[in-house]
């Protein structure tokens, strides 16, 4: 296997730039130089595009920019010793090593334990201090071939290899002797403690559970683990950290959990089979802070575990959990159905984004008029799917609405790419319906749902008839899971019992009962939207804003969001006026953070600095979540502030009667935008509102430097991947 790293990818007091740009770009140069990576270009833009996520400064003057790109073409290391030092975010100041992790996007196994074996590394001040001492290129590539490929270990010590599994889960040998060490002591402790009868019980060492994840699954998650491990270790705390991350995971042993105090989530993510801590008290954050403060997450684990209060892993309750707590770990009736909705929306979503941007296409190249009757189908089909079935593009329709037709390759490729998207948008209502159910009753939900969804498109229930549908089906399907039938047939079940039953009695309620009042309910819905038009159109604007704004990606935001997108398949002028509304009003959080961090930037940390940059193009893109960071950090300044300017910007565009016709893309779906020009005064506006408020809201009281959560950056990456978000825990001092 080739080398890693090798002298023509080291730079030595080298001056790469003034700020973690240059320096990423200088060190994506050296590995394409090495024939590593086709593009230096490409590689950068994937390692910053991970930096704007969360800074990869670390404590000590340690940075490690890393990626996974499609450019890699050899896992690669390139390192520079920096000469000025260079701010990559870290805590305590600049960094003067510098790691470019480079991974291919589908990277082997072995590459990525050597990688993560690296990241480990440099939480050694011995190996640190090594790197910055080294008079060569070729004594740097030494020291790190060391770490990622240490010699064979003497036969007594595959001894401490299998201590280092037993005691630490994940752990492999390539840990250390101190780890290992470590780990032994902390095994051997119970042993001894059961050996000498009562009498010993209370000097037994306390045991903790941890689990340690990033979106990478390259070096804050290893990093993570061995900062715990060492802070445990000084604690005289037995620690069992399972590594969640790219190089695969050993899970801890039932046994070990079933005995820890508590459990410690150092995560950027979701926590893979999260069930199997459920009762245990439980410590939460992002990897940075695990790296940053891990002594602090060990003392706060051991205080959550001597108090009955504390919050635990949600879930079945643990043998002798209190009764208070497990029932604190039982989510509420509300939450649950949020949790139901939210779910058959997520699955949603790519059916309408593949849809209603296939549509837009199928406008631009065919025209609007693409999508109505041909009068020379005998079928009574509409242009589309006349031209897309019998392929004569060539050929020129005749009737009352042609001129605005596109004729000759350019419409046939808008027949297609229309025929296309309203297959796709087809499936809206089935997807919503058949994964609320799947949300409510696993896999013997899905069939039942979308065939409840499917009846609602059928007896005019649309999206409404989904929500409800969908619900239904679940909630069928589940209690029919829970007959107890006879050995015999219950392998028939969850195959062929649940679905048909729970179909039979689904969908024949919504086509006997409950069809007609939500069809009534849908239509007058429409007609109401339809209608709309001045006063009560700005109304409907600043609402909608309003719910954009409110939690920027959360149940709120994408409450508005299927409001609009369910009305779109209609191509009604209403429903196409609330999506431009709702799309715009989006785009303002994000655009409306980047202008204030340019405008102020002494308002903004660093590395709030550095999101704002990145915001601009999130913003432009319609991704909401791009103000998250800034939420997080000062949630009662942030929020407020982009309301106003999203209700600004809603307001404006539904008096103007502005249509949409593409569910996303923000600015770059401008062909399917009907008045451009006003559509960007209007975020505009809704920018310089929201930028101003927020502004002079932070102007005034606002927080000290120290405050800010240092892993409000992870806070963002989870909302924005759909995991739950960490729960930040106040250090105890």
């Amino acid at each position: 296997m080739p080398p890693l790293i090798t002298p023509d990818l080291v730079a030595l007091d080298a001056d790469l730039g003034a700020d973690k740009t240059q320096v990423v770009r200088s060190l994506a140069a050296l590995v394409a130089g090495a024939g590593r990576a086709t593009t230096a270009d490409a590689l950068a833009e994937d390692a910053l595009a991970r930096e704007a996520q969360a800074a990869t400064g670390l404590p000590g003057g340690i940075a490690i920019p890393h990626c996974r790109s499609a450019a890699v073409t050899e896992a690669s290391l390139a390192f520079a010793r920096l000469s000025p030092k260079v701010d990559f975010g870290a805590p305590d100041g600049p960094a003067d090593l510098a790691f470019l992790i480079a991974a291919p996007a589908h990277g082997d196994a072995d590459h990525l334990t050597l990688l993560t074996a690296l990241a480990r590394a440099l939480v050694r001040p011995e190996f640190v201090e090594s790197l910055r001492a080294a008079g060569s290129a070729e004594e740097v590539v030494r020291l790190v071939q060391d770490v990622v490929s240490p010699e064979p270990a003497p036969a007594a010590g595959a001894t401490t290899g299998a201590t280092s599994t037993t005691a630490s889960g994940a752990a492999t040998a390539t840990d250390g002797a101190a780890t290992d060490g470590a780990a032994t002591a902390g095994a051997a402790a119970p042993a001894a403690a059961g050996g000498a009868g009562g009498a010993a019980t209370s000097t037994a060492r306390r045991s903790i559970v941890a689990v340690s994840a990033c979106p990478t699954g390259i070096a804050h998650t290893y990093m993570a683990a061995d900062k715990l491990r060492a802070a445990a270790d000084q604690a005289g705390v037995d620690l069992h950290v399972e590594t969640q991350g790219s190089s695969g995971s050993t899970p801890v042993d039932p046994a070990v959990i079933r005995s820890a105090d508590a459990v410690i989530f150092a995560v950027d993510v979701g926590v893979k089979d999260r069930e199997r801590f459920a009762g245990k008290p439980v410590v939460q954050s992002g990897t940075k802070r695990a790296i940053n403060e891990p002594d602090a997450m060990i003392r706060e684990a051991l205080a959550a575990a001597d108090d009955p209060q504390a919050r635990r892993v949600p879930g079945a309750g643990a043998a002798g959990e209190a009764p208070a707590a497990a029932a604190a770990g039982r989510p509420s009736t509300a939450s649950e159905i949020r949790r139901w909705l939210l779910t058959g929306v997520s699955y949603m979503i790519p059916f309408v984004a593949a849809g209603g941007l296939l549509i837009a296409l199928g406008f631009l190249f065919g025209g609007y008029q693409i999508v109505l009757t041909d009068p020379d189908s005998a079928a009574g089909q509409s242009y589309a799917l006349n031209w897309a079935l019998n392929n004569s593009f060539l050929d020129l329709p005749t009737g009352n609405s042609t001129e605005e037709l596109r004729f000759g390759l350019l419409g046939y490729l808008g027949a297609i790419f229309t025929v296309l998207g309203q297959a796709a948008f087809a499936f809206l209502v089935p997807a919503l319906a058949g994964y609320i159910a799947y949300a409510i009753a696993d896999r013997p939900g899905i069939a039942p749902g979308f065939v409840i969804g499917a009846v609602s498109v059928t007896v005019g229930a649309g999206f409404i008839g989904g929500l409800v549908g969908g619900i239904l089906a679940g909630l069928v399907a589940l209690w029919i899971s829970r007959w107890k039938l006879p050995a015999g047939v219950r392998g028939l079940q969850p195959v062929v019992i649940i679905p048909l039953l729970a179909t039979l009695i689904s969908s024949g309620l919504m086509v006997a009962v409950l069809g007609r009042p939500l069809a009534a309910a849908l239509e007058g819905l429409g007609n109401w939207l339809n209608g709309l038009s001045g006063t009560s159109a700005v109304l409907l604007g600043i609402i909608l804003g309003l719910m954009m704004c409110f939690d920027l990606g959360g149940p709120v935001n994408k409450a508005a969001y299927l409001f609009a997108t369910a009305g779109l398949a209609s191509q009604t002028s209403g429903s196409l006026v609330i999506m431009a509304t709702v799309m715009a009003a989006g785009m303002v959080p994000p655009l409306a953070m980047a202008l204030s961090t340019a405008i102020r930037p002494r308002l903004y940390t660093p590395a709030e600095r550095d999101n704002g940059k990145a915001a601009w193009l999130l913003g432009a893109s319609f991704i909401s979540e791009g103000a998250i960071p800034f939420a997080a950090a000062d949630p009662l300044r942030v929020i407020p502030s982009m309301m106003l300017g999203g209700a600004t910007t809603g307001a404006i565009v539904a008096a103007s009667g502005i249509e949409l016709r593409a569910p996303h893309g923000g600015v770059f779906v401008f062909f399917a935008i009907s008045n451009f020009l006003v559509f960007l005064l209007a975020i505009a506006i809704g920018t310089v509102v929201g930028a101003l408020a927020v502004t002079i809201a932070k102007s005034f009281g606002r927080p000290k430097a120290g405050t800010v959560p240092e892993d409000a950056v992870d806070l963002a990456h989870a909302h924005v991947a759909g995991q739950p978000a960490p729960v930040t825990q106040p250090a105890r001092t």
